[in-house]
Formats: C-alpha cells, sequence, structure tokens
C-alpha cells in the first residue's frame, strides 16, 4: 500500500530531532529501508523550504517533495489526496494532525498517526533482523548520539 506522509510530524517519532542539518535525508533513508522491507512506496512531504530549494527529489520508491515557505505539507497533502480522486482509497495518510487526518478521511483514504506508522516501521525492521518487539537494533547514527551523551556525562 502507499503512503502518503507529513515528514516533519513523523522525524521526532522516529527518535530524529527537527533541529539537526540532515534529519531530513536521515528520515529518507530510515523510508527507503522501510520501502525496501515491506515493499511499500512512500510519498513524504517537508514544509518550509527556501526559495531555490523548492523541489521533489526522487530516492528509489520515495518521493520527497520539499514544499515552499508559506505553503504547508498538510496542504501539499490535502492537494494530493484530491487529485488522487477515487484513487486515494488505496493510500494510507501518516500524520498526527486532525486536520490531514480529516481530509484523509474525506478523500476515503486510511490515516494513521506518526506514532502509529513509526511502529509499523520498527515492526519491519525487527522482522528483517529477527528481533522481537523493543529488540530492534540501533543505527549507527543512534549508537552515535548515545556515545556523545555519555561523553558529555563522564566529562
Amino acid at each position: 500500500m502507499p503512503y502518503l506522509i507529513d515528514g516533519h510530524n513523523l522525524i521526532p517519532k522516529l527518535g530524529l530531532r527537527l533541529d539537526t542539518f540532515d534529519d531530513e535525508d536521515e528520515l529518507l533513508a530510515r523510508l527507503q529501508e522501510f520501502c525496501r522491507l515491506s515493499r511499500a512506496q512512500v510519498e513524504v512531504y517537508f514544509d518550509g523550504a527556501p526559495p531555490g530549494h523548492v523541489s521533489t527529489r526522487k530516492a528509489g520508491v520515495v518521493t520527497a517533495h520539499f514544499v515552499r515557505q508559506g505553503s504547508t505539507a498538510d496542504g501539499a497533502i490535502e492537494a494530493r489526496l484530491i487529485q488522487l480522486k477515487k484513487t486515494a482509497k488505496n493510500w494510507t495518510v501518516v500524520s498526527s494532525d486532525r486536520r490531514v487526518q480529516n481530509a484523509a478521511a474525506d478523500a476515503q483514504a486510511r490515516a494513521i498517526s506518526s506514532e502509529e506508522f513509526a511502529q509499523e516501521m520498527l515492526k519491519a525492521r525487527g522482522a528483517a533482523t529477527g528481533k522481537t518487539d523493543g529488540e530492534t537494533a540501533l543505527s549507527a547514527g543512534e549508537v552515535e548520539d548515545w556515545l556523545k551523551a555519555f561523553t558529555k556525562r563522564g566529562g
């Protein structure tokens, strides 16, 4: 099943930080892994792209839409649902924003919260690695973050 995802809404639900330079790239990498493991297709929307950086980027089956400042990812997802017309019912919208969830319901698309989708991503990773719930492996970035946190405490 294909997904329409509010990217900045999902980032903190995966333990990533919105204030880091590469937060969007890290999310794209994780979404690519999810798509590979679950054979899904994803369109992810990020708002607040500065002038000159508004674009659509394709990475495998993940399409990233960087929405211009003054517009929102919510609005872009709503417009995409309208564009999909009757086929919207085949899509899942991922956002914890009520406005986006209501737009999904109006389009007869499935809506799930970012927290639920983050759990789906963890389950897909766990199934691929043979780990059970709560036993998912840390990424290299997560290990580095923990090492920095412990180094700061000890110093």
